[in-house]
């Protein structure tokens, strides 16, 4: 594999001249043509109103934010295939200090800490050739997906539903990796590093997962995705893939993990990213949690991916609506739809079963009658555990799985 800057300039050099050309709303790498497409977009919620631009190794995505860069899917492109295309993947930073120049041959994961018997350092090279691969299908969701959709509104990141994406990974197990390590019988918790630093407080971006957890051989670091290198901005040239748990454990451009015999209590695991510990991670506004716990796997959530709400369709006319459901690793047990506003519920047609990290596509036929129509889905996982019709409420806006509300009109 060809790593050299002339070979694929995007890659190992994000901009030329370093961040600050990123924070001017694209790249120095696009041309005049993908410049000139950029456009907006309104989505649903007050203040909705955002630019669409390419950045390097993307298409026209939504911007939240420039510095550090926050792009958000466009939600048509999950009707275009199962798999987010790379150039359509989300991209999620919190602090401003991004790496815009790479090398993966030399590029070193830093593996020790108090907790592990034997420190090494361990190059891509080695990651490539001197472990056995594993690949699967896993959604990355941002735990914020969705939170400017909530009401009360809640501050943050004021994201619609395109802060996610499917993608088929391929990388070394971690749990292979740390065998090398050789851990001592005191390790609690396994912490994660990348090369993005902060500017502006919060501190450094470091995220922890319990070593049972590490070791259980599905957490991943990838060096693949969708069959070729990760995009930089997704996390090349190493990425921790954490399945069915929200994408703040994604931990991009993977430097360093440490083994530690306690729980790592670093800004990014407390107070960031908390959710209130009790059984519906919820509260009511206007109110406190008693209690906090990490965030952790995704909720059930499921969306109708061929219509748009608003949409003016054929009355009469027979149509299949399409849709994709996920959760965090269970798997799609059913998903049910209504065209009535949820007062009576029919079973929707799953599609194939792509892995239990996966979206699951499902399918159902509408013959519309001329007139307004509430369309919902629903889905159920093989726990039993479903959406709520009533969005729940949590101050920081994670976790929202409402049952969404398609509204169309037939003509």
């Amino acid at each position: 594999m060809n790593h050299s800057d002339t070979a694929n300039p995007l890659r190992r050099r994000l901009v030329a001249g370093g961040a600050g050309l990123l924070a001017g709303a694209g790249a120095s790498a696009l041309s005049g043509t993908a410049l000139a497409q950029a456009a907006t977009v309104n989505l649903p919620m007050v203040n909705g109103k955002r630019n669409l631009v390419a950045y390097p190794e993307k298409r026209p995505l939504i911007v939240l934010t420039s510095r550090p860069p926050q792009l958000e899917t466009p939600f048509e492109v999950f009707n275009e295939s199962l798999i987010t295309p790379n150039d359509a993947f989300f991209v999620r930073y919190h602090n401003a200090g991004i790496p815009t120049s790479i090398d993966a041959d030399t590029h070193v994961i830093r593996i020790g800490g108090s907790a592990c018997g034997k420190p090494y350092d361990l190059t891509m090279a080695a990651l490539r050739s001197q472990f056995k691969p594993i690949e699967y299908l896993a959604v990355n969701q941002c735990s914020g997906n969705s939170r400017g959709l909530f009401n009360p509104r809640v501050t943050g990141g004021q994201l619609a539903n395109g802060a996610m994406g499917n993608a088929r990974w391929l990388g070394v197990p971690l749990r292979d990796v740390l065998a090398r390590a050789e851990l001592k019988s005191s390790a609690r918790q396994v912490m994660f590093n990348g090369l993005d630093i902060a500017l502006f407080g919060g501190g450094d971006f470091v995220k922890s997962i319990d070593v049972d957890h590490a070791v259980d051989g599905e957490v991943m670091l990838a060096y693949q995705m969708n069959g070729a290198d990760i995009p930089m901005l997704n996390g090349y040239p190493v990425k921790l893939i954490v399945p069915g748990y929200y994408g703040t454990y994604w931990v991009k451009h993977l430097s360093e993990i440490e083994v530690v015999d306690q729980t790592y209590e670093g800004f990014w695991m407390k107070p960031a990213y908390r959710i209130p510990d009790n059984d519906c991670a919820c509260i009511e506004p206007g109110t406190a949690p008693a209690a906090t716990r990490p965030i952790g796997r995704f909720t059930v959530r499921s969306f109708i991916t061929s219509l748009q709400d608003g949409a003016r369709i054929k009355a009469g006319q027979q149509s299949v609506v399409r849709g994709i459901a996920f959760d965090g690793g269970q798997g799609i047990r059913e998903v049910a739809f209504s065209t009535d506003g949820g007062q009576s519920w029919r079973g929707a047609k799953l599609g194939a079963d792509m892995g239990r990290y996966s979206f699951r596509e499902f399918t159902f036929g509408l013959t519309p009658e001329r007139g307004n129509h509430d369309l919902r889905v629903r889905a159920w996982n093989r726990s039993g555990q479903s959406q709520p019709m009533d969005a729940l409420w949590q101050p920081a806006g994670y976790m929202r799985n409402v049952v969404e509300s398609v509204k169309v009109t037939a003509v």
